[in-house]
């Protein structure tokens, strides 16, 4: 088990997301604030190409095209599946500033057979 928001954590989902398919036009830098969490907050990023993880880390990434903030145990619940992020964003449980338009096309994603069995792969080899 890989503990979450690790640096060995973002190595690992990396190379796991590599087998995601395409989604042409698709691309984003999001970056992620995570508060209130047990060692204090967590900041981290995703950097997506036509649909395709190229960048993952802890830290904070220039000219983000999205933010994404959390509060500790909802981002955990939709890493784990507990809590999908469309209803998490509906019920103002994750709070999102920059491109809305952006927001809005990576929200589908997340539904898709693809993207929720990478998300059970990822949160069996994650120790939350």
């Amino acid at each position: 088990m890989t503990k979450w928001l690790s640096t060995e954590w973002f190595d690992q989902t990396r190379s796991m997301a590599a087998d995601q398919p395409e989604c042409p036009g698709l691309t984003a830098d999001i970056q992620y604030e995570i508060t209130g969490g047990p060692e204090g907050d967590v900041s981290y990023y995703w950097a997506l190409e036509d649909g395709h993880l190229v960048r993952s880390a802890r830290g904070k990434i220039d000219h983000p095209d999205v933010t994404v903030t959390f509060g500790w145990d909802d981002a955990a619940a939709v890493h784990r599946g507990d809590l999908d992020p469309n209803v998490a964003f509906m019920q103002g449980r994750m709070k999102v500033a920059g491109s809305m338009a952006v927001m809005m096309a990576l929200l589908p994603v997340t539904n898709t057979p693809e993207y929720q069995d990478l998300r059970r792969r990822i949160a069996s080899v994650t120790d939350f």
